[in-house]
């Protein structure tokens, strides 16, 4: 796909939320924009475009069955496979804009195809598919490590670098919800030093894709408290894949019942994971913003 000509900068856009992370969404459902990784990151700039933690492309259907192609950039302007919270959200704004009268979609992913449905109370309800368990599919590495046994399950050691030449060990829950995840079992995720030691974990060479990082505290058998160090952003208000990702992680760990609330810094989500071989659903609000238009720079 070409590049917009000098005439077609401009471009419409809405600005949505889903518990605190948020999102620029792109309607190309009649043309593609063709951007490059450099305009994806201006999008996303808090201080020099709109801001968000992801951009999301609405697209046509790629195939029978399929209602919309559904393609995820992260701030720093890589696409990427899966976003939870992004899915509620495009599922909320092709209803809102006319774009789809159902309820229920299907839409395709780089991940696989999921199945968002919006609810009567306004809340979305996505089936985010089979957690992933196979570590060269997630994709992990142990790098000669073995796993430390937890509950029928396991952990893995991560010898991260600090300073003065000294390491630290971490032990992760590793698994994909069509991303990769590292879920790390914390005390009290307030005082957890998710900055640091995500920006430690999310580019170590065990994950060859990198890693979304998450810091997972149990607040009981259906609750807990999660912040999430995504890959290519940062820390966010939530993220809708490390939620399910941190239930997943606690329930095959024997910490969790299998329908637990998530509480994100910017709001609840509600996690349900029953078996290996049944999905993650995912329900939480979906709310937009704004509505606006913004002249892209070309040379980026």
């Amino acid at each position: 796909m070409s590049r917009m000509d000098n005439s077609d900068m401009r471009i419409p856009f809405t600005k949505m939320q889903g518990a605190g992370n948020d999102f620029v969404v792109l309607d190309e459902t009649a043309r593609q924009y063709g951007l490059s990784p450099g305009q994806y990151r201006f999008l996303a700039n808090r201080h020099f475009g709109i801001g968000a933690d992801q951009i999301l492309s609405v697209r046509p259907s790629p195939g029978p069955g399929i209602d919309f192609e559904y393609v995820i950039h992260n701030a720093d302007g890589q696409e990427v496979e899966q976003c939870g919270n992004g899915a509620r959200c495009f599922a909320r704004y092709v209803h809102d804009t006319g774009l789809s009268p159902k309820s229920a979609l299907r839409v395709q992913t780089r991940a696989g195809v999921i199945e968002p449905v919006l609810g009567h109370d306004g809340r979305v309800t996505v089936n985010m598919g089979l957690p992933v368990f196979t570590l060269a599919d997630v994709p992990f590495d142990p790098m000669g490590r073995s796993a430390l046994p937890r509950e029928g399950w396991q952990l893995w050691p991560l010898v991260l670098p600090e300073a003065a030449g000294q390491t630290r060990q971490v032990e992760l829950a590793v698994l994909s919800m069509g991303n990769p995840h590292a879920v790390l079992l914390v005390d009290d995720v307030e005082r957890a030093d998710v900055t640091g030691l995500g920006a430690l974990i999310e580019p170590h060479p065990s994950f060859p894709r990198r890693v979304n990082v998450g810091f997972l505290q149990v607040l009981g058998r259906r609750q807990i408290r999660l912040r999430v160090f995504e890959r290519g952003v940062g820390e966010t208000l939530a993220c809708g894949t490390g939620a399910c990702a941190a239930v997943v992680a606690g329930v095959r760990l024997g910490l969790l019942d299998s329908v637990v609330d998530v509480q994100t810094r910017g709001g609840d989500l509600r996690i349900e994971w029953s078996a290996p071989d049944a999905p993650v659903m995912m329900t939480g609000p979906a709310t937009t913003v704004y509505v606006g238009s913004i002249d892209l720079p070309e040379d980026l």
